[in-house]
């Protein structure tokens, strides 16, 4: 093989050869962190939110009559969507999950301040509540009506029930290997709740948080001058339903408006809004670095074959043929691509453990660096091809031709 005539032959001329590394290095690195981070927005955007989000909508009532009897609006529109044919149920709340605002408390396992709160999006409804938001209860029972209150915003009290999702329920008591069901937890430091059910998965209303597996139900309805319903239809028949059920409520009091009408594929686009902007920048810049780095290696390997003239004319006068003036050009350009690949990955794990411990990523996967190994080597021969391709035609009287 011409490895060592050919390494030789670079440190001579070692300028140009140390760009390019350099280069596919900064490239490396830069890809494989940007592939991490699309990886890791790519693998939130999946994750399901407990809902049934196929068959889900929603929307909000704003009243603006200074005497509207809320209360009897709320229950009625509350009767009218869940006795709308097609409509599996209803509840009023205050959020739901990927909506990006809500309520969130701490809760603790005993009372007083000091006492490591665990964070839990709290989601206000009804015994429909469970069926609406098609979770599933895995241990427990669901809140009966009597349990279930009008929240009055003049004396507020956090009512004694609760229904807790599993995640929440684990990291409240960890050491727990049978039911949490009847167990106490407490909200806002000093107030007492009792969990009566646990269901298996929803999310809170914040993509990003942290703690966005945890999530409880409150048995609370508000009646006020903002009221958000979620609707949960037969499958197949929420696109058909939503303008009709707006529709409805409109005509039923005119003294409001229906604003915020949204399927949940909606609610998740617009959740996922700015991870889904940064992955297609993010898949930019690494389209555009790759391009810059083999245009750099085609205009490096350009030089070359110029600069090489007469001695390829040389090589070819002496008796070497054609594919091995084109293996030399694509081995040269293979042993560049490995140093900066080598060096890249090295850069590239690095800047990976700092944005880890930094941000609060999570690691990179471990095929990431050889992938993108690959597809620089693949980039670099195919850049390189060109130019040795044009060295190959180069004749041998070139030889006594040039000076």
């Amino acid at each position: 093989m011409e490895f060592g005539p050919i390494w030789r032959a670079l440190l001579r001329n070692k300028g140009g050869a140390i760009l390019i590394a350099l280069q596919i290095a900064v490239t490396m690195a830069i890809m494989v962190n940007s592939i991490a981070i699309m990886q890791e927005r790519a693998t939130n955007m999946q994750r399901p939110s407990g809902m049934d989000e196929a068959n889900t909508l929603t929307f909000a009532s704003i009243s603006f009559a200074a005497d509207a009897d809320l209360r009897a609006t709320y229950i009625n529109d509350l009767e009218m969507l869940r006795n709308t044919p097609g409509v599996i149920n209803a509840v009023g709340t205050n959020s739901f999950p990927l909506r990006g605002g809500g309520w969130s408390m701490g809760l603790q396992t005993e009372p007083g301040e000091d006492m490591g709160g665990v964070g839990a999006a709290i989601y206000f409804g009804d015994e429909h509540m469970i069926e609406t938001f098609d979770v599933e209860l895995i241990d427990g029972e669901n809140f009966s009506p009597e349990q279930v209150v009008f929240l009055d915003p003049d004396n507020f009290r956090w009512e004694p029930y609760v229904i807790v999702t599993e995640a929440l329920a684990k990291t409240l008591f960890p050491d727990e290997e049978g039911s949490v069901v009847g167990k106490t937890a407490y909200i806002n430091q000093n107030d007492p709740v009792q969990i009566i059910g646990v269901i298996d998965q929803l999310q809170a209303p914040w993509q990003g948080w942290d703690d966005v597996e945890h999530a409880l139900f409150s048995p609370v309805k508000r009646a006020e001058g903002f009221a958000r319903y979620v609707v949960r239809t037969e499958p197949g028949m929420r696109d058909e339903l939503l303008p009709q059920l707006e529709e409805m409520l409109a005509s039923a009091d005119k003294t409001r408006l229906i604003r915020g009408a949204q399927t949940f594929d909606e609610v998740r686009e617009g959740a996922y809004l700015g991870d889904s902007a940064m992955i297609k920048i993010l898949g930019f810049v690494i389209t555009l670095l790759t391009i810059i780095t083999g245009l750099g290696i085609v205009g490096l390997a350009s030089f070359n074959v110029s600069r090489r003239t007469r001695q390829i004319g040389i090589r070819r006068a002496l008796g070497a043929t054609k594919p091995a003036i084109m293996r030399y050009f694509m081995l040269e350009n293979f042993m560049i691509s490995s140093v900066g690949v080598i060096v890249g990955g090295a850069l590239a794990i690095g800047l990976n453990i700092f944005m880890v411990e930094t941000f609060a990523l999570t690691p990179m996967a471990w095929w990431v660096v050889p992938v993108a190994m690959i597809i620089l080597w693949l980039v670099g021969q195919a850049a390189v091809a060109g130019p040795a391709r044009r060295a190959t035609r180069i004749a041998p009287s070139i030889a006594t031709r040039s000076g």
